[in-house]
């Protein structure tokens, strides 16, 4: 069996961790709202897609698809123009 340097070593990967697809958190009861509308005062959804340093979370680590994410983004900035929200985290 060939020696592998450290920094060369074949990366291994778990074999049994099953990928659960994440849930929009903006879709309420399996039903988008339409029209896609966050609304910016609700503090407690906005801090959730927030990380602790105040950043956006992005679509892979929160689960929305690319309209909800949109919509939060704008939402965020909202928040953070009124005041509401931090722009820089603790």
């Amino acid at each position: 069996m060939p020696k592998f340097p450290p920094s060369a070593r074949p990366k291994r990967r778990p074999k049994n961790k099953i990928r659960t697809k994440k849930k929009d958190p903006i879709i309420v009861d399996g039903v988008r709202p339409r029209p896609m509308y966050v609304d910016y005062k609700d503090l407690e959804l906005l801090s959730k897609l927030t990380n602790r340093h105040g950043k956006i979370v992005g679509r892979r680590k929160s689960g929305c698809g690319a309209v909800s994410q949109h919509a939060v983004t704008l939402a965020i900035k909202r928040a953070r123009f009124l005041a509401l929200m931090p722009y820089v985290g603790d």
